[in-house]
């Protein structure tokens, strides 16, 4: 068995796979700020509901980022307090992947491209660029979105989704090739599925050095009144 976890976004996501890398439950809910009341309860109830002993992991899966610097450190510190405490390898999967996965299942365009994209606030998102078989043509960028973003892209079919695809939509439907998809979100059922495999290849972290993939520096800012 395989635990994955996925608290990138808003969507608070733990999953487990067995040996062929089939999903055997999953339980999630989306809504913002549970993840540090909620991810421990939601494990748990898991491997209570499919009668799983932790002793039976194999080993633990986490989405890696970007997004949420705060859920990204609550996912990851989660997955390795249960790696050293378990003596279980570590397994990583790209947010976005995870999300292209997810998309690829509806697409029957073989020749399409899926641009995932999470909200990174005002109107600028994370996004990489995949072919129908997951292969990176864009690596993981912050995008401020604008009428020439993805020029590249415009003669071929394009698939947006994910979070920050809304907020994205009026700005590039112009093109009639590209098409907007909703319900496709982060989710620790794509992150188990892409884990099994990297598992089956023995790609594991470094437990004591793996650090989630934050983008971005996380910043601060304090505002000061002087009297």
């Amino acid at each position: 068995m395989i635990l994955s976890i996925e608290t990138s976004t808003s969507n608070c996501s733990v999953a487990l796979h067995n040996a062929a890398g089939e999903l055997v439950g999953v339980k999630e809910h989306n809504e913002p700020n549970v993840h540090a009341s909620q991810l421990f309860v939601f494990i748990h109830e898991l491997l209570n509901l499919h009668k799983i002993q932790f002793s039976q992991l194999k080993a633990v899966a986490v989405s890696k980022g970007p997004g949420s610097y705060t859920g990204l450190r609550i996912g990851v510190s989660a997955a390795k307090g249960l790696c050293y405490s378990l003596n279980l390898p570590l397994l990583s999967v790209h947010t976005l992947a995870g999300m292209a996965h997810s998309a690829k299942l509806q697409m029957a365009d073989e020749k399409a491209v899926l641009i995932p994209m999470i909200d990174a606030r005002r109107m600028e998102v994370y996004n990489a660029v995949y072919d129908m078989n997951l292969n990176e043509v864009i690596p993981t960028q912050a995008t401020i979105i604008d009428g020439q973003s993805f020029d590249e892209f415009q003669n071929k079919a394009c698939y947006f989704f994910g979070d920050g695809m809304p907020k994205c939509r009026d700005i590039l439907s112009f093109r009639t090739n590209w098409f907007f998809v909703e319900g496709v979100e982060a989710s620790a059922t794509a992150i188990g599925f892409l884990a099994h495999q990297k598992y089956v290849q023995k790609q594991f972290e470094n437990l004591a050095y793996f650090e989630p993939f934050y983008l971005k520096e996380f910043v601060t800012q304090s505002t000061f009144h002087q009297k």
